[in-house]
């Protein structure tokens, strides 16, 4: 195979391989190169949710809504399969359903419905709790990302796209990317290192302040909750999605809950309920915040998520796996591409919205570096 490429991206993740897709459909040489076997990170310990629908108004909406186009394109090219659309945003307190209200009424919630108590259940029968009513968006997807993410990368190879995996780089300079397998020549590089700050372009990350964000997952069965139309959230999620909670009409939601469920704020949590193809359901998540959180998973703060559940559904589920997933986190933005060559790109989602907005951060990415 060639070692010389018109573009170079280090890192098989989620953003690694938008930027793959991207450089496909401009026809250019292109190789992949990641130092562990198959993806590991992020990338595959999420929920596989595709959200436009509540994503910061602006630039992540827009990156989202784009994102979401390129999944559904490549998806089935890929043999990847799109599990369930939708997304149902149950509002148990009159407060969040101001805030739906309030959300409708933006760009952001053309083509979403407003739905009473009644039309909730009736579209998901399984709401037990005292639901106020929903609001149901058609603008979300969800794939299995334990799945996708290795059926995407293996449909990349097969278009031509080459991959040098068990390869650690060791540095990188403007035409070549230095690796444990030799050098490789390449017009351009990006870097797409997900939460590594340290082993190439340290310097770079300084000005952007990271951490990393440690969340609890679970896989749970449930099977008298049946069929899901879509993914399902609570309120905790309209005060943490900044496409509700920057509203104004957030605020009395946003005191309600610090009063009523400072603890799950305290470890934050919220609720996201998705659906995989053998019934069972992805079931999340928390937020702890370190230079280098711990990798445990302490059973209280998966207790929290399941009181959560069972508000809406009357019942806990049965656990059948669980794990811990870490991202980039910075103060101040959601994902950034920085500069520090003509031909070089680093490019990071600073936050859990990588399956969400990199497909389009990585198509901007390749248009600086090939334009």
């Amino acid at each position: 195979m060639s070692d010389s490429f018109d573009l170079a991206i280090i890192g098989a993740g989620v953003v690694g391989l938008g930027h793959a897709i991207a450089a496909r459909r401009r026809g250019l040489r292109t190789v992949v190169i990641d130092r562990d076997a198959q993806a590991n990170g992020a990338s595959v310990r999420n929920f596989g949710f595709v959200t436009v629908t509540g994503q910061q108004r602006g630039e992540c909406w827009r990156r989202a809504r784009r994102s979401r186009d390129i999944w559904a394109e490549v998806a089935p090219a890929a043999g990847i399969g799109v599990v369930h659309q939708g997304l149902l945003v149950a509002a148990r307190r009159p407060e969040a359903v101001a805030v739906l209200d309030a959300f409708l009424a933006t760009e952001m919630g053309e083509d979403c419905t407003l739905l009473s108590p009644a039309e909730a259940r009736e579209r998901l029968p399984g709401l037990t709790g005292d639901v106020r009513g929903a609001l149901w968006s058609p603008h979300d997807l969800r794939v299995e990302s334990r799945e996708a993410i290795p059926k995407l990368a293996a449909w990349l190879a097969a278009q031509g796209v080459a991959f040098r995996r068990e390869t650690a780089v060791t540095g990188v300079e403007p035409g070549c990317v230095h690796t444990s397998s030799g050098s490789i020549d390449a017009a351009r590089i990006v870097v797409a290192p997900g939460d590594d700050f340290h082993t190439l372009l340290g310097e770079r990350f300084a000005p952007y302040g990271l951490t990393r964000c440690k969340l609890h997952m679970m896989r749970v069965a449930d099977p008298a909750l049946g069929r899901l139309p879509g993914a399902v959230m609570t309120d905790l999620s309209l005060g943490r999605y900044l496409g509700y909670a920057e509203l104004p009409e957030a605020e009395p939601l946003k005191r309600l809950l610090a009063a009523e469920q400072a603890e799950h704020l305290a470890h934050g949590v919220h609720l996201i309920v998705v659906q995989s193809a053998d019934g069972s359901l992805v079931v999340g998540d928390s937020h702890h915040y370190g230079a280098t959180p711990d990798p445990f998973a302490p059973e209280f703060v998966d207790a929290l998520i399941l009181d959560e559940y069972a508000a809406l559904f009357g019942r806990r589920p049965a656990v059948v796996e669980r794990w811990t997933g870490t991202y980039a986190s910075a103060p101040d933005r959601l994902a950034f591409i920085d500069r520090p060559h003509p031909h070089i790109r680093l490019v990071v989602v600073t936050s859990g919205t990588g399956a969400s907005t990199g497909f389009a951060l990585a198509e901007e990415a390749v248009a600086e570096l090939f334009d």
